[in-house]
């Protein structure tokens, strides 16, 4: 298994980012080959953390780079 963990700060509203990231962002990624799972934690402070698990590591630096676009 591979894990990609993006750490976003100076969140003000968190609803809104996991908004997005359910509409936008997980729709591409689990279609990836080897996608298994994707968490949002709203970690407080203004901080969240998203985890991505794959099964292949191609898979899991693909998404890395689509979560930079």
């Amino acid at each position: 298994m591979y894990v990609a963990v993006r750490r976003y700060e100076g969140v003000s509203d968190p609803q809104k980012v996991a908004q997005v990231a359910e509409e936008g962002f997980v729709p591409i990624i689990s279609e990836m080959p080897g996608f298994v799972a994707h968490y949002l934690v709203d970690a407080g402070d203004g901080v969240m953390v998203a985890t991505s698990v794959f099964e292949h590591k191609d898979a899991e630096e693909q998404s890395t780079f689509r979560a930079g676009e």
